[in-house]
């Protein structure tokens, strides 16, 4: 896991954390990363990765780099994630000069302003990272996906590659739709959404073959590089077959392209961004592309935590008509957290969406995404430590969140069952076959002795691995309610046992930014008895979990690099720089 502090008096502090699994046997790999390419084996992937994507569930690394998320690797898999999907991957504007704020004194939104379809970009890395990154997380049976635009350029026109501008025809007025300078109005008019610009990024003719041959050169070079998937940014805006098209004689096979020109792409996990809303046509894009998000499910979620009201009238529906269930859910999503219209790091607290996560993970359907909200951000700091490329916030690998995601790799093709325990909206159960049960419960303790579809024996929980639960002619009983704010993991079959991954860090009270000359610094560490930290690469010292040291301004410029590292029970490492 890679962190980085910014201090306004200059010290950057880089945390970053990597757990490795005892029982990962590691297999050499050719020793330059930028003439080979990824390694398409799960050879020593653990016993928990899936072979499909959409079996278990997908990691967000929002706005982490190359190098941390490659760092960060076995910490992914052992919080029992299936893939890692990564921020755009390609050169784009560089804004703020440069600045590496993910608001502020740079900005998370520059990397979707693309100038070039060329991989690696100023915030997130190299090609020959990108590639390393894509290597160590095959070793580990991990899935990489993508994000890509194919909707727009950077609205910094003159920054587009003269590459890009003659695959295009050579012009904007041929790169372009004719319409590009007109924003959208209405998103319920399907010209209007598929060829006019929005959010004032210019939109392009998706349908001209000699861009297409550029794009999805790009594409299969990402695929020659590793990536298993692609995320396909603002696909809303990009023109299904039957809809209106201006009148310049190409048709709108964009979408049919992307299933003949996309190298193994019966193999590829492939899904379109399709914001519900006017028009939206969801199933069309459904059937079309494969999958897209349950914007509205998310919403609904929400708004059952913030209400304390889990009724299974009001979370079970997907929000998605008769459309296939081929979707991507999630309880927030980078747009919802990070724009105007969503703001939902205020609507719902960390330990709430680690409620919904546990909803929507143990649900049967769709594919679980989680975003990984920045370190230490709260509901009164959005941006937390505020540092493009380091890892996010350790929620993503929080004991909860492992617990349920190794539930839902267990249950693979059981069906469910959604019920409040003795219809009790402020708690809510979903049960898997006669195999698996999780129970999210909200404001108040719950007491036991309720009808569950569990197979009649003892179950231990697999959140605090040590609550006896007993089902006896179908009634769950245990000796303690079960508390307020909480999740229990009900299985057996299946289950194997994890040791928690050693978590490195700073103090949650951490001051970020400051003008004084020096900062005492309190380093935490979790699930170890004893990690290192080392400052601008020098020697590496001892420390324990809530040791302080002072970090002082460098003489000769702005930036403090201090690692961590640590080792969990199974002596497995995790790795830290801030």
């Amino acid at each position: 896991m890679t962190k980085i502090v910014a201090l306004s008096l200059g010290i950057l502090m880089m945390t970053s954390s990597v757990t490795a699994l005892s029982s990962y046997a590691e297999r050499s790999t050719e020793s330059n990363p930028s003439e080979t390419v990824a390694e398409h084996t799960d050879g020593n992937k653990t016993d928990n990765v899936v072979d499909k994507v959409e079996k278990g569930t997908i990691l967000h690394a929002f706005c982490w780099n190359f190098n941390t998320i490659r760092e960060s690797m076995a910490d992914i898999v052992s919080a029992g994630y299936s893939a890692v999907q990564t921020s755009p991957i390609t050169s784009c504007t560089e804004g703020e000069n440069g600045g590496m704020e993910i608001y502020g004194d740079g900005k998370w939104y520059y990397h979707y302003q693309p100038n070039d379809y060329t991989i690696g970009n100023y915030q997130l890395g190299t090609r020959e990272e990108f590639i390393a990154m894509c290597n160590e997380a095959h070793k580990y049976g991990i899935k990489v996906i993508v994000d890509v635009m194919a909707n727009h350029t950077t609205p910094v026109m003159d920054e587009v590659s003269e590459e890009w501008l003659k695959a295009g025809g050579g012009s904007f007025d041929t790169l372009l739709h004719k319409n590009y300078k007109k924003s959208v109005v209405d998103y319920g008019d399907r010209l209007q959404c598929t060829t006019y610009s929005s959010g004032g990024l210019p939109d392009i003719n998706t349908e001209l073959p000699s861009w297409q041959e550029y794009f999805f050169r790009f594409i299969n070079d990402c695929s020659d590089c590793g990536a298993d998937g692609f995320r396909y940014d603002s696909a809303k805006h990009i023109g299904l077959p039957d809809d209106p098209k201006e009148d310049d004689g190409l048709a709108n096979n964009f979408w049919e392209k992307v299933k003949t020109e996309t190298k193994d792409y019966d193999n590829k996990f492939i899904y379109a961004e399709v914001l519900q809303g006017d028009n939206d046509r969801l199933g069309d894009y459904i059937r079309e592309v494969g999958r897209t998000p349950a914007s509205h499910y998310g919403e609904s979620i929400r708004s059952a935590l913030a209400n304390h009201n889990l009724a299974v009238a009001d979370i079970q529906d997907y929000r998605i008509g008769d459309a296939p269930k081929n979707i991507v859910t999630w309880v927030e999503s980078h747009d919802t957290y990070c724009n105007d219209d969503g703001k939902t790091w205020q609507e719902v607290s960390e330990e709430q969406v680690i409620s919904g996560w546990a909803i929507i993970t143990a649900r049967k359907d769709g594919t679980p995404l989680m975003f990984d909200r920045p370190y230490h951000s709260t509901q009164n700091a959005e941006w937390g430590m505020n540092r493009m490329g380091t890892q996010g916030d350790d929620m993503y690998k929080d004991h909860r969140v492992s617990a349920v995601n190794f539930f839902r790799t267990a249950m693979v093709g059981e069906d469910e069952t959604l019920l409040n325990p003795n219809d009790d909206t402020t708690a809510v159960m979903i049960g898997r076959g006669k195999k698996g049960l999780v129970i999210v419960n909200t404001e108040k303790e719950l007491n036991t002795d309720f009808s569950v579809s569990l197979s009649d024996g003892k179950y231990t929980d697999r959140v605090d691995n040590s609550t006896v639960y007993t089902v006896k002619n179908g009634k769950l009983t245990s000796e303690k309610p079960i508390k307020e704010n909480s999740i229990v993991v009900l299985y057996n079959e299946g289950y194997q046992e994890k040791t928690p991954s050693a978590n490195v860090g700073v103090a949650e009270n951490t001051v970020f930014k400051t003008t004084e000359k020096t900062l005492e610094v309190t380093l935490t560490l979790e699930n170890s008895d004893k990690g290192t930290y080392s400052v601008n690469g020098g020697e590496s010292v001892e420390y324990r979990n809530g040791d302080k040291i002072t970090i002082e301004k460098p003489s000769d410029g702005n930036v403090v690099t201090l690692e961590l590292r640590a080792q969990n029970k199974e002596n497995s490492p995790t790795y830290e720089r801030v």
